[in-house]
């Protein structure tokens, strides 16, 4: 595989899927964190967290996706993006290692995935085993579309 041909994601999963961020979008993974719920937020806004001085939205992809919501008490992962000057966590279940895939394997968003998933997946690539989705971190943290991934 070419370098020139590669790109970075960092894994995560939620549920069962594996999902992917290109690494340079990416600021930081912290475990778990005490977040303030919003009053009259987006359904998929879990509330706002203090990362070191700075308010970060942490939005719960688990809801964004239209996923069945996590057994209470098991800890979640947060990945820190940033999107337009705002900072926002991404709760996820769990975080992986950063894959090296090749764009010659990345595909377009299957047309069998439901408008949730085609919204905020901005493509796929065939693994040895499986599948990675792409998540578009920018319309997954854009809650005030109508056509959001909600």
């Amino acid at each position: 595989m070419n370098a020139h041909d590669e790109i970075e994601y960092i894994t995560f999963r939620v549920d069962d899927q594996l999902l992917g961020i290109p690494v340079r979008e990416v600021r930081e993974v912290l475990p778990e964190q005490p977040v303030a719920k919003v009053p009259l937020a987006h359904s998929s806004v879990a509330g706002l967290l203090n990362l070191r001085g700075q308010i970060v939205t942490a939005i719960d992809v688990r809801r964004r996706l239209g996923i069945e919501p996590r057994a209470d008490g098991l800890e979640r992962m947060n990945i820190v993006i940033g999107d337009d000057g705002e900072l926002f966590s991404l709760l996820v279940d769990s975080v992986g290692d950063v894959r090296k895939v090749s764009q010659s394997s990345h595909a377009p968003a299957p047309a069998t995935l439901s408008e949730v998933w085609k919204q905020c997946c901005s493509g796929v690539h065939r693994l040895e085993r499986g599948l990675l989705v792409v998540i578009n971190t920018e319309s997954l943290v854009n809650t005030e579309r109508e056509t959001s991934c909600t």
